[in-house]
């Protein structure tokens, strides 16, 4: 399955949500298990079910703070941060395996958790894990979305992860709680790491 699924601007009807996951599991023979790459809250709230974890690296990508939160971790008057996968380098973080009979419920949530403001772009990329090398769903940053937030200064990236507040709580949890998850699972991501001891929230 090599179809790219282009991420549209923000406000994209539901049914063009579902549309783009019936077009994204185009060529799946609806028996296999398929397999979705976590680098955020997804390694410590999935959300779903899953029948196998394994540490993967997705080349090509690295994790980044860089997409305005205007819901869930931030306001409009007062946005928070969450994470993307920005071009460059490389990103460790977790594969689940999904059950071929949950695909269609788990990817359908997974779209109306991550593809409601069109921040991202849906692909499948080589993870690579110790087993063998995986073909997985990544949700890359979309870099012409308008929550793009390129180019910010240390000292607004630290006032945002401190002072924001959304539906799903502070963002500062947000980034910490992803910080732990990463620690818990043996992986060493040390710009984030450097980025929570700022925050003063070094455990």
């Amino acid at each position: 399955m090599s179809l790219v699924v282009p991420a549209g601007c923000a406000g994209l009807a539901k049914t063009r949500q579902a549309l783009s996951v019936d077009d994204l599991l185009t060529g799946w023979n609806g028996v296999d298990d398929l397999w979705v790459f976590a680098y955020g809250s997804l390694i410590w709230h999935p959300g779903f079910a899953w029948r196998e974890r394994r540490l993967a690296t997705v080349r090509g990508y690295h994790r980044s703070l860089c997409l305005w939160s205007h819901d869930h971790r931030g306001s409009p008057d007062n946005p928070g941060l969450v994470f993307g996968l920005n071009r460059g380098g490389c990103c460790r973080g977790v594969a689940f395996l999904i059950a071929a009979s949950d695909v269609p419920t788990v990817f359908q949530a997974l779209w109306r958790r991550e593809m409601v403001t069109g921040a991202y772009t849906p692909r499948w990329l080589t993870c690579h894990t110790e087993a063998a090398p995986v073909q997985g769903l990544v949700f890359l940053l979309n870099r012409t979305c308008h929550e793009y937030a390129a180019d910010l200064s240390d000292d607004r990236l630290l006032a945002s992860v401190r002072n924001a507040v959304g539906q799903s709580g502070p963002c500062l949890d947000y980034v910490v709680e992803t910080e732990r998850a990463l620690r818990a699972h043996g992986i060493d991501d040390w710009r984030l790491g450097d980025l929570v001891r700022k925050l003063g929230q070094a455990f």
